[in-house]
């Protein structure tokens, strides 16, 4: 089973918080989704590989840590996983980032897919895809599956905030994706939206509503 991440650090709990008031503009939503995702970063790499290399420091030569083996790439589903974009580049600069473009159909409440362009060499990476919530999991999972029938085999998922409902059908789908979540909430409402939330995280981002 998938490892799922809930990140307790005080630092994300804060912004978050701040992130949910409803009187939070556009711009500070902004500012502060790309700051949740560099800390988040942060622990989703924990577990990428280091090799040893040979340095010359000032002083003398030594053995420094660099990363090893397999290149990264960021993937944000369209709209609203483009707020985390900057947050991930600015820890790992050398990424390569493809786009998922999905919406969803407000009647089915289902992912429809428009657009997927990815980086030629994408499956020889370990991919991050970013989407500030994980309301049904249906976009999620349905970019996970696009990812996987190119060819992808690392895969990542961050989000910012998730319902218990879109964590265990992410586990269904995708038993072999771990998840790092800012926030765990308590429930779904009727109309698919996570309680207590943020509201419409691209209409924020954007300043569409």
């Amino acid at each position: 089973m998938s490892k799922v991440v809930v990140m307790d650090h005080p630092l994300i709990q804060h912004k978050i918080g701040i992130l949910r008031r409803v009187e939070t503009g556009s711009k500070d939503f902004r500012t502060l989704i790309g700051e949740i995702a560099m800390l988040e970063c942060y622990e989703a790499t924990r577990d990428l590989q280091l090799a040893d290399v040979e340095i010359e420091t000032p002083i003398c030569k030594t053995i420094a840590k660099e990363l090893k083996g397999k290149k990264l790439a960021v993937v944000p589903i369209l709209r609203a996983g483009l707020g985390m974009v900057d947050g991930v580049l600015a820890m790992i600069p050398a990424a390569k980032v493809g786009h998922i473009g999905l919406y969803r159909n407000e009647e089915t409440l289902e992912p429809v897919e428009y657009f997927c362009k990815l980086p030629a060499d994408c499956a020889n990476r370990e991919v991050f895809v970013v989407d500030p919530m994980l309301a049904t999991g249906g976009s999620a999972i349905a970019a996970i599956q696009m990812l996987k029938n190119r060819g992808v085999k690392n895969i990542h998922f961050m989000c910012v905030i998730a319902a218990p409902e879109g964590i265990k059908k992410m586990q269904e789908a995708h038993p072999d994706v771990d998840m790092i979540i800012g926030a765990l909430d308590d429930h779904l409402n009727e109309k698919g939206y996570i309680v207590p939330g943020l509201g419409d995280a691209g209409d924020r981002i954007f300043g569409t509503k």
